[in-house]
């Protein structure tokens, strides 16, 4: 998507951001270039704006060789508004082509044999027709059957969704799926109920997930798998200057840490590192090299 971002004087910033682009885009930045590629699946218009976020992937690093194009519509917007370092965003999705991003059969399953792990959230769920909806876990159950490894943050927004009871059953039906579930504990609490970061991950595992981090706001966390759980303590959480992406941060340097064969509760560590560093700046994409 397209994001607006800083107002000031009214005026904005216009960049590309999107949670799992986001991700996609740390982790290019986590992982070893010389042994892992990053490559964004999603489909996009052939206007100006599309074009832009065509090239920004590009020049990310990030391989565009599954980017599907559509010559009806064109890419999502969405702006964010800041009040004491929390945000607070206003979409325009009704373009978007990436909402139609399963609707090709033969594109998505060519994308999904060519990955050794995918990374999905609940707003790629959301945005799905139902039929499309299915049809995705479906691929992603088939992909993991084959041996691709598949990683899920549920990334709560009701608005997305017709009802919160559909928001809450597709939620488990991916996680039934997943190798990886990274949820944030304040929508979890919110949606499900879940009294302690520790039930939270036994729902979550329960479902059929393999392993399950507990973000919790950069407050203490859980890692869990079915053998057993951690609280990874990290310290008081930061005043955040633009929440924006904390959470899609974490997620890149945790799984990068976890394929590089770091043990969870390290990798809980080096996620948490890596979100406090983008909780420290505006916008969703910081630079790591400053």
């Amino acid at each position: 998507m397209l994001e607006l971002s800083s107002p000031s004087d009214n005026a904005w910033h216009l960049g590309v951001a999107g949670d799992t682009l986001n991700t996609a885009w740390y982790a290019r930045r986590c992982l070893p270039e010389t042994n892992w590629t990053v490559a964004y699946g999603t489909r996009i218009g052939v206007d100006l704006f599309s074009e832009r976020v065509h090239r920004f992937l590009s020049e990310a690093r990030i391989e565009t060789d599954w980017v599907q194009r559509d010559p009806q519509r064109t890419v999502g917007l969405y702006a964010i508004s800041l009040e004491n370092g929390e945000r607070h965003f206003t979409y325009w999705r009704g373009q978007s082509a990436a909402r139609h991003l399963a609707d090709d059969s033969a594109a998505l399953d060519a994308a999904l044999h060519a990955a050794n792990v995918v990374y999905y959230s609940g707003i790629t769920l959301a945005i799905l027709a139902p039929e499309a909806r299915a049809k995705l876990l479906q691929a992603l159950a088939a992909a993991r059957s084959r041996g691709c490894r598949v990683a899920f943050d549920p990334n709560h927004r009701p608005r997305l969704w017709d009802h919160t009871d559909t928001m809450v059953q597709e939620t488990l039906k991916a996680a039934a799926i997943a190798d990886w579930v990274l949820p944030s504990f304040d929508d979890e609490r919110r949606f499900f109920g879940d009294d302690s970061l520790q039930a939270c991950a036994q729902r979550y595992l329960a479902a059929g997930a393999r392993e399950v981090v507990v973000k919790n706001a950069g407050d203490a966390m859980v890692v869990a798998d079915a053998a057993h759980q951690q609280v990874i303590d990290v310290g008081p959480p930061q005043v955040p200057v633009d929440s924006t992406a904390a959470g899609d941060a974490f997620n890149a340097a945790y799984l990068g840490a976890r394929f590089a064969g770091e043990p969870a509760a390290e990798a809980a560590r080096a996620g948490h590192a890596l979100a406090s560093r983008v909780i420290g700046a505006h916008g969703a994409l910081v630079a790591l090299d400053a």
